[in-house]
């Protein structure tokens, strides 16, 4: 549907710029998203594994490369629904390390704050229906339930057929 065929890559732009963004000045990423890391890090002790690293860049070089690799996808309609859950894993500690509005007292810088979590939080949105879009087709569950309903019945004959075929 062309419907599909513009917004795809209309949601991906950002992520894809974003990501490039990141790529091209890790080290201004990495120390915004530093106190971030270290908070959260703190608080999942003993809950993250230690093969997960630590280091602020090399998160940031990570989440950068997810955010090209899925955004390029979602915009090429390549996967389009694990592109979707991957950009919005990506998106969510993203804005809570950034836009951290909350924390700021000066109402102007506050209020730019909010507008850019509360704009994070619509692409969240259009990530999610994305991700819900099985364009046109049916979801795995119905396909699921449809297959157990037509063997249910499948079955049934079967049985009936050979309860008559033992009573003769």
């Amino acid at each position: 549907m062309i419907l599909r065929r513009v917004a795809r890559p209309l949601l991906a732009a950002i992520f894809i710029s974003g990501g490039i963004g990141a790529l091209r000045d890790t080290q201004g990423h990495a120390k915004a998203a530093e106190p971030f890391l270290t908070e959260s890090f703190d608080r999942l002790e003993g809950v993250v594994p230690e093969s997960v690293p630590r280091d602020p860049a090399t998160l940031v070089r990570i989440d950068a490369a997810v955010k090209v690799g899925a955004g390029v996808a979602l915009a090429a309609g390549k996967a389009p629904r694990l592109a979707s859950l991957l950009l919005l894993g990506s998106l969510v500690p993203t804005t809570l390390a950034a836009h951290r509005f909350w924390e700021i007292k000066e109402p102007a810088e506050r209020q730019q704050q909010q507008i850019q979590f509360i704009k994070n939080a619509g692409l969240a949105g259009g990530l999610l229906l994305a991700a819900a879009d099985t364009a046109g087709k049916p979801s795995l569950g119905w396909r699921a339930r449809r297959a157990a309903s037509k063997t249910e019945k499948r079955a049934e004959k079967l049985a009936k057929k050979a309860e008559k075929a033992i009573t003769k």
